[in-house]
């Protein structure tokens, strides 16, 4: 099976902002049995903005557009040493992407991701891929990571995408004003009832927003790719979803 995984900012960190040691390298030594197991892994990493923050010790999360550049920048080669650091420890070889929207919307560029990232795989590397912060601007910016899991599963021709957050899935209502609020275990298709869990209160639940994830799973599911949105606290949850167990929100392909 060919599955690209999104890790968010707030499962690699602490509510400090700093690394959170333990469990990146569960999701490394997890990911890399996957990978021993027999199936093709491509993870989409956020990050490197938050880890130049720390690196260059800055005291807040800069808001003009050079310093997060500048930050990325840092930030994107100390994100890299750590996973190239972990998965070398389980025999693994990482390569790392950096694109943008207009990588994307070319036809030439898009083409030669894909055929770098085929390649990749063929050869039995971890591709890592982020978006390139560092020369992204509002005209070219592709904005989130969970719709850059779904362009990249969408590009590589994936089995199954998952999205690993700070939140269990989607629910009925926000959990965490609505006692009533049920996690939907099955989302068998995108109806306007489900968009519209997404509009109110819902919008903000989780670091990346739920509506980024919805737009995920339009554009994953478009493409006969099953999405899985769930809390990545407890790494190992991946065996679950790759087993197809019911954890957090499955996004099914009709068949």
């Amino acid at each position: 099976m060919r599955i690209v995984i999104k890790i968010g900012t707030s499962t690699l960190t602490h509510s400090t902002g700093l690394l959170n040691i333990r469990r990146v390298e569960k999701l490394c030594e997890v990911m890399s049995d996957l990978k021993n197991a027999g199936h093709e892994i491509i993870l989409v990493s956020s990050g490197a903005i938050g880890m130049g923050v720390g690196k260059l010790s800055l005291k807040t999360k800069p808001s003009d557009i050079p310093t997060k550049q500048a930050a990325a920048a840092v930030g994107q080669c100390e994100l890299m040493y750590i996973y190239d650091r972990l998965f070398s420890e389980h025999n693994h070889t990482v390569a790392q992407i950096l694109i943008t929207g207009a990588d994307i919307q070319n036809e030439e560029r898009n083409r030669n991701f894909q055929n770098t990232l085929y390649r990749l795989l063929e050869l039995g590397a971890l591709p890592v891929i982020n978006e390139n912060d560092t020369i992204a601007t509002d005209e070219i910016v592709i904005g989130d990571n969970d719709t850059l899991g779904a362009i990249v599963a969408k590009s590589a021709n994936a089995d199954l995408l998952i999205l690993l957050s700070d939140i269990d899935g989607l629910y009925t209502a926000d959990p965490h004003k609505d006692k009533n609020a049920v996690l939907l275990s099955r989302v068998d298709e995108i109806t306007p009832e489900i968009i519209a869990m997404t509009s109110g209160s819902v919008t903000n639940l989780g670091t990346g927003g739920m509506q980024t994830k919805l737009h995920a799973a339009q554009i994953a599911t478009a493409h006969k790719i099953e999405m899985v949105i769930a809390n990545g606290e407890e790494p190992e949850i991946l065996y679950d979803i790759v087993n197809g167990e019911e954890v957090g929100t499955r996004f099914t392909v009709k068949k």
